[in-house]
């Protein structure tokens, strides 16, 4: 293996200076400053849960919930009682705004994010951010070629508090591999589950690892939510997507090993060590080989910012250079089911397959997942992964 810089350059201007869906099948930093409940501090932020079921009509292929009043909450989903069922059509909804008691506009929610974890207890679109809000209306129109799903209902997260700190480090593993040729890139600052304020009494199951103990490649996706949160609000976006995931979908853990925020603040996911090749739930078919990182937002017209593209390149570089893989080079992986991807090759289970060793969810499985503008700056975190190109200082 030749020699690599291993993001020498990017992590020198950026210390010098002072972010799909979910699926699945088999730097040291100062701790955080003015921390409250929210950052962990005084321990697990406890998130409130609501759910209220959606009217289907007679020939299955619309559903409805009118408008009404909520107890407060800000993070929704529609979710359905078979996992492995989809929707064959549009879930739209609005809200309203608590404060200003403005109702939004009609937004979609994605459906195409596949299959959950295996053992999930329903299906579900991927949630949405909509800030603290009180009022609710859904619609989920069919598209006539099959019923829509049975048991559909809109489940309401409350994810508690919004002030927050900046990253902090997310303590370390064991057995975290070595075999690079150039000195590896230092851990970038992560901010733990602890200071995220994830209750971890929701999600009792031990970690599990790769079954090869190596990452052989990163997954990036978009949460394919709304970009319009706040950077104190972000840790409890995070923490409405594991929400989400553990209590309304019955998933062990948040689907994502890491996720990061508009302003490049990194989070740890995924339980079991952010040092450690732990096994998420992000990337049908390529779990056992990959790790998945998620910016919060959604990419698919608005340019991902600077800083989000310089967290991801950094952690990227960071975590595949513990297992010796060039962030721009490509990896083999072999496909855990059957499966098509966004620009319809298809393959069989059992068959292996070249990836970028960086590479978007779209790339192996049918989604828009990370989004058209997001994807198209792979090249570029890529580049800024492997030190071949000075990345932006962050803030």
């Amino acid at each position: 293996m030749r020699s690599r810089r291993w993001w020498n350059t990017a992590a020198v201007v950026a210390a010098s200076a002072g972010l799909c869906a979910m699926q699945g099948i088999t730097g040291q930093s100062a701790p955080p400053a003015g921390h409250t409940r929210d950052g962990g501090k005084d321990g697990p932020v406890e998130a409130r849960t609501r759910t209220v079921a959606l009217n289907t009509t007679v020939d299955g292929t619309f559903a409805a919930l009118g408008s009404r009043d909520t107890e407060p909450f800000s993070m929704l989903g529609v979710t359905w009682a078979r996992p492995s069922a989809v929707v064959a059509g549009a879930v739209e909804f609005r809200a309203r705004d608590a404060e200003t008691e403005v109702w939004s506009d009609w937004r979609e929610l994605d459906v195409g994010s596949g299959p959950g974890e295996d053992g999930a207890a329903r299906g579900g679109t991927d949630p949405a951010w909509v800030g603290p809000s009180d009022g609710v209306e859904v619609r989920v129109n069919g598209d006539n070629a099959a019923p829509l799903p049975t048991g559909l209902r809109l489940d309401m997260i409350d994810p508690g508090g919004t002030d927050a700190g900046t990253g902090t480090d997310a303590g370390t593993g064991t057995d975290a591999g070595t075999g690079v040729d150039a000195p590896a890139a230092e851990q970038p600052p992560i901010v733990s589950r602890a200071d995220w304020g994830a209750d971890e009494s929701i999600s009792p199951e031990k970690p599990s690892y790769l079954p090869g103990g190596k990452v052989k490649a990163a997954v990036v996706h978009h949460t394919a939510e709304s970009n319009d949160y706040t950077c104190t609000e972000a840790p409890a976006v995070v923490r409405g997507v594991y929400t989400y995931h553990v209590k309304q979908l019955g998933w062990k853990d948040i689907g994502y090993n890491f996720l990061a925020d508009k302003c490049g603040t990194v989070y740890e996911g995924r339980k079991g060590g952010v040092d450690r090749a732990v096994l998420g739930a992000h990337a049908y078919g390529f779990n056992s080989e990959t790790t998945g990182i998620s910016i919060l937002g959604t990419y698919t017209d608005a340019a991902p910012p600077n800083e989000a593209l310089t967290s991801v390149a950094r952690l990227a570089g960071w975590k595949l250079g513990l297992d010796g893989v060039d962030p721009a080079g490509t990896a083999v992986l072999t496909a855990g089911a059957a499966g098509k991807n966004h620009a319809g090759k298809s393959w069989a289970k059992g068959a292996r397959l070249r990836f970028p060793a960086i590479h978007g969810h779209r790339d192996g499985y049918n989604t828009e997942c990370p989004g058209d503008a997001l994807y198209g700056q792979l090249p570029t975190i890529r580049s800024w992964a492997a030190g071949r190109a000075t990345a932006p200082a962050l803030p």
